[in-house]
C-alpha cells in the first residue's frame, strides 16, 4: 500500500502511545495529528467515519463525564450534531485513529490496525 499512515490521536493515552511502538516496530513510516492541538474539522471528521464505515455515535467515548454531562446517553441527537460536540469536545473521540488512503480503522484493540500494514 503506497498511501501515508496518519494516527489521529492524543499523546497521553495508552493506547495511542501503543500505536505508536506497533507502528515503529513494523518499521512504517506515519504522521501523528494531536487533535487536541489540531481541531478536527468537521468534514474531516465526516471523511474519517466514512472509512471507517461508522456512525457517530459509534465512535463516542461513552466513560467520559461530557459524555454525561451533555445528556449523550439519550438518542436525542443527530449525526451532525454529534459530530459538532464531538469537534466542540475532543475527548468524546475513541482514539486513536489510524487512517490510510481510502481505509481506517479504531486502533482499540491495538491489533487493528494491523489490517492497513
Amino acid at each position: 500500500m503506497p498511501h501515508n499512515i496518519t494516527i489521529y490521536e492524543k499523546p497521553t493515552c495508552t493506547k495511542c502511545r501503543e500505536m505508536d511502538k506497533l507502528l515503529r516496530a513494523s518499521g512504517v513510516s506515519f504522521e501523528k495529528v494531536n487533535y487536541y492541538l489540531e481541531p478536527l474539522t468537521k468534514k474531516k471528521l465526516g471523511e474519517l467515519l466514512g472509512k471507517l464505515k461508522m456512525k457517530p455515535r459509534d465512535l463516542l467515548r461513552t466513560s467520559e463525564p461530557v459524555y454525561r454531562e451533555l445528556g449523550l446517553s439519550k438518542g436525542e441527537f443527530t449525526d451532525e450534531e454529534i459530530i459538532s460536540l464531538m469537534i466542540k469536545h475532543p475527548d468524546l473521540i475513541q482514539r486513536p485513529i489510524v487512517e490510510r488512503g481510502n481505509r481506517a480503522v479504531l486502533g482499540r484493540p491495538t491489533e487493528n490496525v494491523k489490517t492497513l500494514l
